[in-house]
């Protein structure tokens, strides 16, 4: 993916709801809310597709900023109806969300793969018809003890892990920048 390569659409996963607003599992919608305002932008509603978007120039590129208005393990119809509207590949596609996989703020770009059990993830790969997308992938670590994955990623962050939360945002918001900007090679070996 490089500048020539048209269209992208950058998706933040998340849950709708000021419930869910501060939980691990809406890292994806943070970081996407961190890249608009870092343009100054405002999220609008985009009914053809269930998204809020905001569409704009970043790095070089033509870019569509996406925030599903569904529950996350139905976040795949909305990707889908963006892909579909603005005839956007796969390969153009920049998906954001947590990684129990990875420590806390350690952040990885890859594409395609396995969901590792993430609802959002098979969702959209079941939308595409694909895995073939490009990941953004921010490491919130594994349950402590025996707790449920499912009910850890809706719990909010320790209050150390908030502390670093802001940075941990702007350094995925750089993470994809830089992929949109170089292409997934050179900006996972600036990167890792």
């Amino acid at each position: 993916m490089s500048e020539e390569s048209g269209t992208a659409i950058v998706v933040g996963l998340g849950n709708p709801g000021p419930q869910y607003e501060k939980t691990r599992h809406n890292i994806g919608f943070m970081v996407a809310d961190t890249l608009v305002g870092r343009l100054g932008g405002k999220f609008s509603a985009h009914k053809r597709s269930g998204t809020e978007i905001v569409q704009t120039r970043l790095v070089g590129r033509q870019v569509i900023l996406a925030k599903p208005r569904s529950y996350m393990n139905l976040s795949g119809r909305g990707v889908s109806g963006l892909a579909q509207f603005f005839s956007v590949e796969p390969g153009n596609i920049v998906v954001i969300h947590d990684e129990l996989d990875l420590d806390f703020g350690t952040i990885r770009l890859k594409q395609g793969g396995g969901e590792g059990g993430h609802n959002g993830l098979r969702s959209i790969s079941n939308a595409l018809g694909t895995k073939d997308y490009l990941r953004t992938r921010i490491g919130i670590g594994r349950p402590p003890g025996r707790q449920d994955p499912a009910d850890f990623v809706l719990k909010p962050f320790s209050s150390v892990e908030r502390k670093e939360l802001d940075l941990v945002c702007e350094q995925a918001a750089d993470a994809v920048e830089l992929v949109l900007h170089l292409g997934l090679e050179a900006a996972q070996n600036r990167l890792h």
